[in-house]
């Protein structure tokens, strides 16, 4: 079986690929280009939860970045376990059609308590003083150290937010290599996430200076890794989750139910903050969606209050999945993990 890097790009479009990734352009121009149709909602979780399944979001429970934990009356954003996921994942099924299948995870997300073989995560180290230190969680647990060791502390403050560069997709493209090495496995997966935040900072807007090196960037990266996975005989597939486009506005549904007298806060030293556990309906905003969500017991004269105050924002439109969006709100029950995240249909978006 000839081995398989799948590399992720997050934010990628072939409208991106041009005069600023070479590479990439040179890569695309050897093989083949087509149009990836992503799901709803558009979000990294839900969609690699639906490649490495093949199943839609109501199918294997990722339904966002994070939802509402109803066991715990708590929002979860950006949970780690791969138990979550429901379906059999891709390495599963390579495993069934050959024993020897290996695979390694690299990035990609649901990584822990994961049944595949080799894999690496952001995972903090939380100081009893508040103190919140760079560091990763790898399968087998002492790859860790020689990851540390070959190319230092992964960074993860250059992994997501102010400070974001492309240090740390270069160190997961390095750590790569290193899974190349060490394991050979037949299917690596590989996540490099530096396009994605500087196509939301700035837009998706190739005259903007600090896109157009972003793609200069992640270009070398990737070029760089593809050229040494085919030295090595790996195949290379390069996907991406969704593209960024331009928006003109927010909807801010939990200001409008908060208005409507259906949504509580608590105070704490002096800020707001959503109170879950007493609130009538309240929204998990999502980027491009929002999971609302109401209160059990509520009654369905108070469901329709709900409904009636959604429908009168600008710029809400309905889910067209099953369900009904907007028009209708069900308790799923599938056991209770799936219960947590699927509870209700109704579903607001900007």
């Amino acid at each position: 079986m000839q081995p398989l890097l799948l590399l992720d790009i997050v934010g990628l479009t072939s409208r991106l690929i041009g005069e600023h990734t070479p590479r990439l352009a040179e890569f695309a121009g050897q093989g083949a280009v087509r149009t990836l149709n992503s799901i709803v909602p558009a979000v990294t979780c839900s969609v690699q939860a639906s490649m490495l399944t093949g199943l839609m979001p109501e199918q294997h429970g990722i339904v966002g970045n994070g939802w509402l934990f109803r066991e715990l009356a708590e929002v979860w954003f950006w949970r780690q376990s791969n138990r979550l996921v429901h379906g059999e994942r891709l390495w599963e099924a390579g495993k069934r059609h050959d024993p020897d299948f290996s695979c390694a995870n690299l990035f990609w997300w649901y990584n822990m308590a994961s049944s595949h073989d080799f894999g690496a995560t952001p995972r903090p180290i939380y100081k009893a003083d508040g103190r919140k230190l760079p560091d990763c969680h790898t399968r087998p647990a002492e790859w860790r150290d020689r990851l540390t060791a070959e190319l230092g502390p992964f960074p993860l403050f250059h992994f997501w937010g102010p400070a974001t560069s492309i240090a740390s997709s270069r160190w997961i493209a390095e750590a790569s290599k290193l899974a190349m090495a060490d394991f050979r496995p037949s299917l690596l997966l590989s996540y490099l996430p530096h396009l994605d935040y500087d196509l939301q900072r700035y837009g998706p807007d190739l005259g903007h200076p600090a896109v157009r090196q972003s793609l200069r960037d992640i270009d070398a990266v990737a070029g760089d890794l593809i050229a040494h996975a085919r030295e090595r005989g790996y195949q290379v597939m390069v996907v991406s989750e969704y593209g960024i486009t331009p928006v003109r506005r927010a909807v801010h549904l939990n200001r409008h139910l908060r208005e409507a007298g259906l949504l509580q806060v608590r105070h704490e030293a002096g800020a707001e903050i959503l109170d879950p556990s007493q609130c009538q309906a309240f929204a998990v905003a999502d980027h491009q969606i929002a999971h609302v969500y109401l209160q059990p017991g509520l009654g369905a004269r108070k469901a329709a209050e709900v409904e009636e105050a959604l429908r009168s924002i600008p710029g809400v439109a309905v889910h067209p999945g099953r369900g009904g969006g907007v028009a209708r709100a069900r308790a799923r029950r599938a056991g209770p993990e799936s219960r947590a995240r699927r509870g209700f249909r109704r579903v607001g978006r900007g």
